[in-house]
């Protein structure tokens, strides 16, 4: 299960309410700083912009692709450990808005994790140490360190003790 706090609203939906919840100016500066590094090719610049700017915990030799986009409200809840690669066009989101409440979690991303392109990271997930994501991967739950995920929904493929078996 994914580990969120919940936040109830009354009357329109949560995301009407937004700015009730994150500062707009906060939304503007992220959105640019996101778009800047999306765009960038240039991995160091990248990390120095999400951490310097955003807040978002980066181990050293992490590379984020080109296009990765990071949640816009809540990046500072993203953490990502050493020698981890984050695939081109990935989204990581810490927030979800509902008709009736919003949702906040932190994104754990472990060390030596390779997430493949296209997927998506829900928030209040962490990824285990080791453990690839298929890309086109929908992270709905926690990954076990060392396992082999993939899928829409998200389904082990191998886990960490199958992979050493079987040299994977």
């Amino acid at each position: 299960m994914r580990n969120t706090e919940r936040y109830p609203v009354t009357g329109s939906n949560a995301l009407w309410q937004i700015y009730k919840t994150v500062p707009f100016w906060k939304v503007v500066k992220n959105f640019i700083v996101i778009q800047l590094a999306r765009y960038t090719p240039f991995i160091p610049m990248k990390n120095w912009l999400y951490k310097t700017f955003l807040g978002v915990e980066i181990g050293d030799q992490t590379a984020f692709a080109l296009m990765v986009m990071l949640d816009i409200m809540f990046p500072e809840k993203i953490s990502v450990g050493k020698n981890s690669i984050v695939g081109y066009n990935t989204t990581i989101l810490a927030h979800e808005y509902l008709i009736d409440e919003y949702r906040l979690g932190d994104v754990v991303i472990g060390d030596r994790v390779m997430i493949g392109a296209n997927t998506t990271l829900l928030p209040g997930i962490t990824i285990g140490d080791g453990a690839i994501v298929s890309a086109g991967t929908l992270v709905h739950k926690s990954v076990p360190a060392g396992a082999f995920v993939g899928g829409n929904p998200m389904q082990v493929i191998y886990t960490k003790e199958e992979r050493a078996k079987h040299d994977i």
